[in-house]
């Protein structure tokens, strides 16, 4: 399978706005030859899309969204956008788009409140985590950004069969603060995850800047066994690697970590700190 990741600026709060350079990256993806090309987290929108919720959101079946998808074809297409769900409740949302339609979503569950992180005043938080097969040995966890700092989401994606994991990122150096190396913890993350569990990864964030963010690119595409295929600059540029599925099954011989997770131990440790009101013994003393 070929990977691309389109490492763009986006234009705050404004869909339209954003379009073209959607469509311009999705047609060099094709001359890529590409079979999955993803945009940043919110790339639809910009980081400070939130700002202009209202304007700025979509459902599901906004005719830009399935333009995008009718461009698409069969190349399966990651875009981020701010999904207006049912009873007027907005989320942060990557798409799945595929021969002109919408397959997948994913909302956020993560949303960080830290920093100069305030998503939880504009959106609400998703509840579910699943995968999605863009082949018959492809499986796709799509997980946003802060997802992937909460390792539990993780596993759960890769246990649900996960063989890839898509990152669509907003990253900003001055996010989390001065002390915090937000670049070095992307990249020490998401060569743990895909040495972990044994699966190549996209991760993909925006440049440019917003407002009091710098967002510092470093979009990368990593094989199962950590290493690093593609690595971008800071600026906006499209970045592509192959990955092989043998390589896969290879990394998870050596490492089994999703053959070895004992989910009934999980299970029966979770539902006993439900029990306890979510208090480990340790703290209730």
């Amino acid at each position: 399978m070929k990977l691309g990741a389109a490492q763009i600026e986006s234009v705050i709060g404004d869909p339209d706005a954003n379009m073209g350079k959607h469509l311009e990256f999705i047609a060099r993806g094709h001359e890529a030859g590409l079979d999955l090309l993803v945009f940043p987290e919110v790339s639809l929108v910009g980081h400070y899309g939130g700002h202009h919720l209202l304007d700025a959101a979509m459902k599901r079946d906004d005719p830009r969204l399935l333009r995008l998808a009718e461009a698409a074809g069969d190349m399966h297409t990651v875009v981020g956008f701010i999904e207006e769900g049912p009873a007027a409740q907005f989320y942060n949302a990557a798409a799945i788009l595929h021969r002109g339609k919408v397959v997948f979503l994913h909302r956020k569950v993560n949303l960080p409140t830290y920093g100069k992180l305030e998503e939880g005043k504009y959106y609400a938080t998703g509840r579910y985590v699943d995968t999605h097969a863009l082949s018959p040995d492809w499986r796709a966890g799509l997980l946003i950004c802060a997802d992937l700092w909460n390792p539990a989401l993780t596993h759960l994606s890769f246990l649900h069969g996960a063989t890839l994991m898509i990152a669509p990122i907003s990253s900003g150096v001055e996010a989390v603060g001065a002390d915090f190396d937000n670049p070095g913890g992307w990249a020490l993350t998401m060569r743990f995850y895909s040495m972990m569990y044994g699966a190549p990864a996209i991760m993909v964030n925006r440049c440019g800047v917003e407002k009091d963010l710098t967002f510092w690119g470093g979009s990368r595409i990593i094989d199962p066994h950590g290493r690093e295929l593609a690595l971008a600059g800071s600026g906006e540029e499209l970045i592509t690697a192959e990955i092989s599925y043998d390589a896969v099954r290879q990394a998870r011989v050596l490492l089994p970590t999703v053959r070895d997770s004992n989910l009934a131990l999980v299970l029966r440790e979770t539902t006993r700190l439900v029990e306890n009101l979510g208090v480990p013994d340790f703290v209730r003393g």
